[in-house]
């Protein structure tokens, strides 16, 4: 299958390493809240480097939205997208993608892991079907929060925000454990949604089954 090509439309930085892209859609193009695209640079030696991120915008839109994090540290695919400009274009390919809704539960995202969960939220609130959703976003720092303002809108007081690595008032500085989870979840008995890093969805899996949830209310990144 031929890769589709997407122009660039816009990009902006929401946070000092997160970078928001907004493409045009190609045609024939489809996806499901939740999943995601593997992507590579419409440039002379980087049309085979292929990487995968995750749509953030709704299935219906006529531009899809990538929210992509640039490691420039790494001096491949990501830096490039970090300076990349408006006009360019980008290759699209395989759909992919196990992270789906299967009805109300909580949640819990870390760092850029919030970007299948933005598609979610953002359908069911199109679909008016927001309520008894509950996210746990963990990161390093408030400055590391993607979207904050939209999703403090979204979800209201069931928004719980952890950070690892600065102590901020007014939100709880601590990385989720036990105790966190009897804390914010105590009905074990309902869906769990997770995305993040290997360790971060490992740990939860293991925590969550410790305390009562079953193996099939776990969605995650298969």
């Amino acid at each position: 299958m031929e890769p589709l090509i997407a122009e660039i439309k816009s990009s902006t930085f929401i946070t000092p390493d997160v970078k928001r892209f907004v493409l045009t859609r190609p045609t024939g193009l489809k996806f499901k809240p939740g999943q995601g695209v593997m992507v590579a640079i419409d440039r002379d030696g980087w049309r085979d480097k292929w990487r995968p991120f995750t749509f953030t915008s709704l299935t219906t839109s006529r531009n899809i939205e990538l929210i992509v994090k640039i490691y420039n540290d790494h001096k491949g695919v990501t830096e490039q997208l970090g300076i990349i400009r408006k006009g360019e274009r980008l290759l699209l390919g395989d759909v992919f993608g196990t992270i789906t809704y299967n009805g109300p539960g909580v949640f819990f995202a870390a760092g850029t892991g919030i970007t299948p969960f933005l598609a979610i939220f953002r359908d069911l609130e199109k679909k008016k079907k927001m309520k008894a959703n509950t996210l746990v976003y963990s990161n390093r720092t408030g400055l590391d929060v993607i979207m904050d303002t939209e999703l403090a809108k979204l979800l209201g007081k069931r928004y719980f925000k952890l950070f690892t690595r600065e102590r901020v008032i007014g939100f709880r500085d601590r990385r989720i454990d036990n105790n966190t989870l009897i804390a914010l979840v105590q009905n074990f008995d309902q869906n769990f949604y997770i995305c993040g890093p290997k360790e971060f969805v490992r740990d939860l899996e293991e925590m969550l089954l410790s305390l009562g949830a079953k193996a099939d209310t776990l969605i995650f990144e298969a």
